[in-house]
């Protein structure tokens, strides 16, 4: 299982211009192992829930695949 820093470089790395909303929740990914700890106040489940309502623009194979892992992750 990837962490989420991991999960967020594939993320940046194949989405080039994200949507200004899901920006901030790409950069707090970067701070955060697992669904399991916070990033301030927010739990890194609510982060990653935010991002996957804000990355409905991303799309393609590798959009579509770390998508699904982080439903996984969040279910």
């Amino acid at each position: 299982m990837r962490t989420l820093k991991e999960i967020s470089i594939e993320i940046s790395s194949d989405w080039k211009k994200p949507y200004f909303g899901a920006v901030p929740y790409i950069e707090a990914m970067r701070d955060l192992h697992s669904i399991n700890d916070n990033y301030y106040e927010d739990s890194g489940r609510s982060v990653v829930m935010y991002f996957l309502a804000n990355a409905g623009t991303w799309r393609g194979d590798v959009a579509r695949r770390v998508k699904s892992e982080l439903k996984t992750l969040g279910a």
